[in-house]
């Protein structure tokens, strides 16, 4: 199973995953049920969890039921337990770029959100924009979820600095990446041009960037107050092996 999603993912472009999925996701949740593990973004329980991984495969990782990954339901988990983000009564604007669809239509029915997402690709991008030239106002959303995306970014600095210039004083950004916390700073290294070696050297074909230690303090040099959440922490282990979530994996919260 893990050779045969390796394949699946490294061949099939991304927007074209997304629509597959939508067919193929409640077929792997029948099939799977069980209560060994449990998706927390909607509640399902499953005998297995299933592989993912562009380079090497992780077990037990991707939900059958909503495809969410570790990060994903950490970061639900952190919005539900610690923000007002399903609760707040006043309507806040929220721009989320390469939406995932296990958030998608569930931010999408929240009636205290002004809900925008954005993209160059996804066929679930509200706007078509480029993370570097955004087409908002200066200081227009009160959150702003970017996550695995800057690492596809060749200039981070730029798409930083508009993430900032787009966010509202006292708003909240939560900029997730893949990162080696055993890097003290970042790698990168563009001579690499072969996509086996890339998926092998940067975790994805696609990524342009490791991603160190050094990350947070680049996110603050562009102005941002950053909260390093190792959100894992503050779960108990029957929890994090329950929800399958990546123990010591630190969440990124930004505020300008």
């Amino acid at each position: 199973m893990k050779k045969i999603f390796k394949f699946i993912l490294n061949i099939i472009p991304r927007p074209i995953l997304i629509r597959l999925s939508i067919v193929i996701r409640p077929i792997l949740a029948f099939l799977l049920k069980g209560n060994r593990f449990t998706d927390p973004i909607d509640g399902k329980s499953f005998r297995m969890f299933l592989p993912y991984g562009y380079g090497n495969q992780r077990n037990n990782v991707l939900s059958p039921s909503t495809l969410s990954l570790e990060r994903h339901r950490l970061l639900w988990l952190y919005l539900q337990n610690e923000t007002d983000f399903f609760t707040s009564k006043a309507k806040k604007k929220v721009l989320h770029f390469a939406p995932e669809q296990e958030f998608y239509k569930r931010f999408k029915k929240q009636t205290n959100i002004e809900y925008t997402t954005t993209d160059l690709l996804s066929p679930l991008a509200d706007i078509k924009a480029d993370i570097c030239n955004l087409p908002f106002k200066d200081n227009e959303y009160d959150i702003i979820l970017c996550n695995h995306v800057l690492e596809h970014i060749p200039d981070d600095t730029k798409a930083m600095q508009e993430l900032y210039r787009v966010l509202k004083p006292g708003g909240m950004g939560i900029f997730q990446i893949p990162q080696d916390l055993s890097r003290a700073t970042t790698f990168s290294d563009d001579s690499i041009v072969d996509q086996k070696e890339r998926a092998k050297i940067f975790g994805q074909y696609d990524h342009v960037r490791v991603y160190g230690r050094d990350y947070f303090n680049k996110l603050r040099s562009i102005g941002f107050k950053v909260v390093e959440e190792d959100y894992t922490a503050k779960l108990t282990p029957e929890q994090v092996e329950k929800y399958c979530l990546a123990k010591g994996e630190v969440i990124p919260v930004c505020f300008k």
